[in-house]
């Protein structure tokens, strides 16, 4: 016997549509993440959700790109607006020419696919400069700055304006 009076719970798309709606922001300035190891739990859920999502308006991030058991046939397949290097590929660089040939060809990659690129745990400027010099120029990292709370952030916020 199925009770008449189960809750509903929301899914995780309609929470995003309730709280786009409740706080008026833009869809597009919203971007949500998704760690690559994540998505490929359950692959065609994954793609589905985030198909949903888009279709809200809402941007779609892969974080930690290139840590998981990446393919191509699924990476084509979702809907992503950008792509996260991993910071493992980030540490060495400007030294390690292994590092700068995976990365470059995750630019590439990425390029070609007309998705936007940036590169997660810049700490150095020559680490910035061997990506800018491959072609990324979107920097997660220590070096523009460390997290803050709260109440830091929002005086930040207003030192800005």
């Amino acid at each position: 016997h199925i009770s008449t009076t189960k809750l509903h719970k929301p899914t995780f798309v309609e929470q995003v549509q309730v709280a786009l709606q409740k706080s008026g922001i833009n869809p597009a300035r919203l971007k949500l993440e998704i760690t690559e190891s994540m998505a490929l739990q359950d692959i065609e859920y994954t793609i589905s959700l985030l198909q949903h999502l888009k279709a809200l308006g809402v941007s779609i991030s892969m974080d930690d790109f290139g840590t998981g058991h990446s393919s191509l046939s699924h990476l084509k397949r979702m809907p992503l607006d950008q792509i996260k290097i991993d910071q493992s590929f980030v540490a060495e660089i400007a030294t390690d020419n292994y590092d700068q040939a995976i990365v470059k060809s995750m630019i590439d990659l990425a390029a070609s696919m007309h998705i936007t690129i940036l590169a997660e745990g810049v700490e150095t400027t020559a680490q910035e400069n061997a990506l800018s010099a491959q072609g990324c120029h979107n920097f997660q990292g220590y070096l523009f700055g460390k997290p803050l709370a709260l109440k830091e952030f929002e005086q930040a916020l207003l030192v800005i304006k």
